[in-house]
């Protein structure tokens, strides 16, 4: 279910266009992923691992950068061979640090937060925005962590 909950949020991500007047919007399903006329508002998406903690140390990613962060996940027996879960997921967006430009990497964020709400699938569903904060701790780079809750069903 983490695989598929993964699978299904890069997609949205990538899925994630925007156009020459600054706007975003989801590039249709039936079209190909062609960046000359789609062209993609997220260039690296990918699981998180600190990566903004070791910047400078690690090789570099284009930006902006989302990465996906799985937190614990709650348990309970369901039915027979069958278990709900609860838990969390938090969506690191990172763009450059631009001086007075906070505004184009929130409109971003939020932009991430539109085609992830309410995101189902077979082994999850009900992804449910539930915290927003912005962490200021770095020179070069904005990041903005969103996050969500999610239910969980796992055949055993």
């Amino acid at each position: 279910m983490r695989e598929e909950l993964y699978a299904a949020i890069k997609g949205r991500i990538e899925a994630l266009c925007i156009n020459g007047a600054g706007e975003y919007y989801e590039r249709p399903d039936d079209v190909d992923a062609d960046d000359e006329l789609y062209r993609r508002a997220i260039k690296h998406v990918d699981l998180w691992n600190h990566n903004v903690e070791f910047i400078e140390q690690e090789d570099a990613w284009a930006r902006p950068a989302v990465f996906v962060e799985f937190g614990p996940i709650e348990w309970e027996p369901f039915k027979c061979g069958c278990y709900r879960g609860r838990g969390n997921v938090v969506i690191h967006t990172v763009t450059d640090w631009m001086e007075g430009r906070h505004d184009r990497a929130f409109a971003l964020s939020d932009a991430v937060v539109g085609v992830l709400d309410g995101l189902c699938g077979a082994g999850f569903s009900g992804l449910t925005l539930l915290q927003t904060q912005t962490n200021h701790n770095h020179e070069d780079i904005l990041e903005n962590l969103d996050t969500f809750t999610v239910r969980y069903l796992r055949e055993v």
